[in-house]
């Protein structure tokens, strides 16, 4: 896990040294282990490339990067992890490649001489690099399936540049970027960053998850290609047994996942907060370790009892007969709203809620623990339909089809079993009627009117499986891995998804939703798939919970002059036309007004309006509003 960064120029350039160490030390946090430095000339073009190294595997000198091949005429910069080295180092030394160390940046660096862009299809991991050849004068970019690990670029007029993080293009070039309209006019809609390739920052671009982009540095001026896919989502299930083998294919896959996501040199923990995903992670970890491995279980508590998650977390820890170290993550509102600016700063762009806060301050624990290397279960929620939405979704199809009596069998099960449907919110359940359109006041200033609408969502698509993939390609994932990262890197701290494995997102998502949702039951085939491993109340518990901060509450009470104060002060987004000030004000007393649980408004939408702004002064000195 690293920061990496890279300038291409021209020869005659002698600023480019100062600014790629300007690149990598803005984003030190990424890599505070060693830093490293390449500079090369092809003709009349310069090429630097810089390395902020979080030492994970290998913690010798011969894991330094930018790494070098053995002819010279190759060099990688990597950020990620590549869990599958091993398998794909003794297939490479099958083929002849000698090996120089023991991590996986050189079996990176070796796959993609021999294979070429066909490596990325074997790698089982995240990561964003990029690859130079010198024989080929170009450089490939790759950027991992799922997008866990970011790679950002900026063309100028003499000048190409790209980075781990937004900031490090900012610090490298020293300009100063127009704010891009439509991904303000999203974020405001949506209150949700989503995976477009365009920023807040017009002009600097995401490498898309799953592509690959290269520049040819033979032509003149340097060509830029379209972004590459190398994989998709399967949409069909290709699955062939009966019900038993179908359950044991899945706990198989997910024990694999994990067991492959234990692979450091450093401390290797997890996040368990009692629900089914993080101790069914758990529970795989003992599975591979065996029993009495120290698994450096952390866990946050709340002292709010009706937030606590303590007695999931004490059966599960008594289940394995595992230790736990609990961190008690006693927020105040006045606390969480103070840090939003440092988290501001960490996210590059607008922050999703107060919950980004409490996951920095857990990074933060980690840190002071000695955990460098944390296992999550984002993803998990995706690819089992685990949330409440996809009942809404599944029912909706169903009576789209025509199958009314299906439909109302599915909601009866749930009903009766007293699970997700009993946790719908009414602005959560509107968004699953027909024609649906916003539903509160337009917060946009007229400078973001002429801008896109509402993202098609996908709620008008033909099944559950194509808003899946969506969820998982443009929406929820693309959002919560991008702050995952954030907050965790933050910290130098490296997050691992196994629910992300790709084997168990082609397993699980082409699926019929009847494997998901059945009995009243979400994830229904993974908490048939894990409950040998698991405690009976955790693989079919009811409620869905986590590490939640209690948003609602405190902006309605505890910060409500806060943030009354801050929308009627003077606000940067307001001057420029991004926001309308009244109109924003009045959405927040209606939504301090609304019923609990009831009103259209949720907290989300008042908090991305604060969030923009907060960003727009932490980047300030960045940034042009015209």
């Amino acid at each position: 896990m690293c920061g990496i960064a890279g300038i291409i120029g021209l020869a005659s350039d002698d600023s480019l040294s100062g600014r790629i160490d300007c690149m990598v030390r803005v984003q030190s946090h990424r890599g505070p282990n060693g830093e490293g430095r390449w500079r090369g000339q092809l003709d009349g073009t310069q090429v630097v490339l810089g390395h902020g190294r979080l030492a994970i595997l290998d913690l010798s000198e011969s894991g330094r990067q930018p790494m070098v091949s053995p002819c010279g005429k190759r060099v990688l910069v990597y950020n990620g992890e590549v869990y599958n080295y091993r398998e794909l180092r003794e297939e490479l030394e099958s083929l002849g490649v000698v090996f120089r160390s023991q991590c996986d940046t050189e079996v990176v660096l070796q796959a993609l001489i021999a294979w070429g862009d066909n490596a990325f299809r074997k790698f089982n991991g995240m990561w964003a690099l990029a690859y130079l050849d010198l024989e080929k004068r170009q450089i490939l970019f790759s950027r991992d399936r799922f997008g866990i690990k970011p790679l950002y670029y900026y063309q100028s007029r003499d000048a190409f540049y790209f980075g781990s993080e937004i900031k490090a293009i900012l610090s490298g070039t020293g300009e100063r970027f127009r704010i891009h309209k439509p991904a303000v006019s999203r974020y405001l809609l949506q209150s949700l960053l989503d995976a477009q390739p365009e920023t807040f920052f017009e002009g600097i671009r995401a490498v898309p998850p799953g592509h690959n982009l290269t520049i040819d540095l033979a032509s003149s001026p340097w060509s830029l290609s379209v972004p590459r896919p190398y994989w998709r989502i399967s949409d069909q299930d290709g699955f062939e047994g009966n019900e038993g083998e179908r359950q044991e294919a899945v706990r198989a896959t997910f024990v694999d996942a994990v067991r492959l996501r234990l692979r450091s040199d450093v401390p290797v923990g997890v996040l368990l907060s009692g629900g089914l995903d993080s101790s069914a992670i758990v529970a795989a970890m003992q599975t591979v370790l065996g029993r009495g491995a120290d698994l450096h279980i952390l866990s946050a508590v709340s002292d709010d009892l009706r937030f606590s998650e303590g007695p999931f977390i004490d059966r599960m820890t008594a289940h394995l007969g595992a230790e736990v170290q609990k961190v008690p993550l006693c927020i105040r509102p006045e606390e969480a709203w103070n840090l939003l600016e440092r988290v501001t700063w960490a996210n590059d762009e607008p922050v999703g809620s107060f919950s980004n806060v409490a996951h920095f301050l857990l990074m933060q624990e980690a840190r002071r623990r000695g955990v460098t290397v944390i296992l999550s279960g984002q993803g998990g929620d995706e690819t089992l339909c685990g949330y409440k939405k996809y009942l809404g979704f599944y029912i909706q199809s169903l009576l789209k089809r025509g199958r009314l009596v299906k439909g109302l069998k599915v909601a009866v099960g749930f009903h009766r079993q007293g699970t997700v449907i009993r946790q719908f919110r009414l602005q959560e359940a509107k968004r699953y009627l027909p024609g649906r359109r916003l539903l509160r006041l337009d917060v946009r200033g007229p400078v973001l009117k002429n801008h896109d609408k509402l993202l098609d969502t996908g709620l008008r698509a033909g099944s559950i499986v194509s808003r899946q993939i969506a969820d998982i390609q443009h929406f929820s994932v693309p959002a919560l891995v991008h702050y995952e990262d954030r907050m965790s890197m933050a910290c130098s701290r490296e997050i691992r998804l196994p629910f992300l494995d790709y084997r168990m997102v082609n397993m699980l998502v082409p699926l019929d939703p009847e494997w998901k949702l059945r009995d009243g039951w979400t994830k229904w085939i993974f908490r048939q798939a894990m409950e040998p491993l698991l405690p009976k109340e955790i693989a079919w518990r009811k409620d869905k919970q986590g590490f939640t901060l209690p948003s609602d509450e405190w902006m309605k009470n505890e910060l409500r002059l806060k943030i009354e104060d801050f929308l009627n002060g003077p606000m940067l987004t307001a001057d420029a036309g991004f926001v309308d000030a009244l109109t924003a004000g009045q959405l927040f007393g209606d939504y301090c007004r609304q019923a609990p649980e009831r009103g259209k408004i949720s907290s989300k939408d008042i908090f991305s309006i604060i969030a923009l702004e907060l960003w727009a002064r932490k980047f300030e000195p960045h940034t042009l509003f015209d």
